[in-house]
């Protein structure tokens, strides 16, 4: 059961000395989440890039006669890891966000607002500052939004390969508007990665909640038999007139 709390009741929970402590944990659970996270991603492309492979093999293959025995497993397998590695990297985004807004919390008494504070390069003035500025200069784009936004876009490829493999006649007469449909889709990603894959500069307002654990009583169980509580290994040898010659 969650228990939502309010600002003082946060404030009071990390109160003394338990807020250097809190603020050490967080970040150092900050940046495991943030290895965890490319470790995850690695994963997940060494399954997508195989079934890739896999595909590709067998539709080059002239010697495979139905295709679509292999094709359509290999499809549905990309599809189930792509759509995987999507979930994966929003459930990934909750935490990462969880452990840098605890951080942004805490860090002002022992070192001050040092997450908080960005810097940025001022922008440049002339045509020439603009264009290097434009080709090689930093932008304010979120790493793992981006992320999101490829798994989203290999979904949606193994998709129309399924989609492919499953109707041969698709790919082979009136396949054209298969491809529109890749070229579009990699547009739209391409287009996300500069609209919806911004970093957030605004104010963060996240919404504590607090879990609750608790023990229930001894009598609420029912007591074990004896022979489960391994009581049976020290039981007497059988009598010799029991044994069996």
């Amino acid at each position: 059961m969650e228990e939502r709390i309010n600002k003082e009741q946060y404030e009071a929970a990390f109160a003394g000395d338990r807020q250097d402590a809190a603020l050490e944990h967080a970040m150092e659970i900050r940046k495991f989440e943030i290895d965890l996270y490319w470790k995850r991603a690695a994963y997940f492309w060494t399954f997508i890039g195989a079934s890739f492979a896999g595909y590709g093999a067998v539709e080059g293959a002239s010697s495979i006669t139905s295709k679509a025995a292999l094709t359509v497993p290999l499809s549905c397998l990309g599809l189930v890891f792509s759509l995987g590695w999507f979930c994966v990297n929003k459930g990934s985004k909750l935490w990462q966000e969880n452990w840098e807004s605890h951080v942004d919390l805490l860090e002002d008494r022992k070192i001050g607002p040092l997450y908080r504070i960005v810097l940025m390069r001022d922008k440049p003035r002339t045509l020439k500052g603009r264009i290097t500025d434009l080709l090689t200069g930093p932008a304010a784009l979120s790493v793992s939004r981006i992320n999101q936004l490829i798994s989203l876009y290999v979904t949606v490829v193994w998709a129309i390969l399924l989609i492919s493999a499953l109707c041969p006649s698709l790919s082979t007469n009136h396949g054209s508007w298969c491809y529109w449909i890749e070229v579009t889709a990699a547009m739209l990603t391409c287009i996300g990665f500069f609209s919806f894959g911004k970093t957030s500069r605004g104010v963060h307002r996240p919404i504590a909640f607090m879990r609750k654990t608790e023990i229930k009583d001894n009598a609420e169980h029912s007591v074990l038999p004896p022979r489960c509580m391994g009581t049976e290994s020290q039981a007497s040898p059988p009598s010799a007139s029991t044994r069996t010659e």
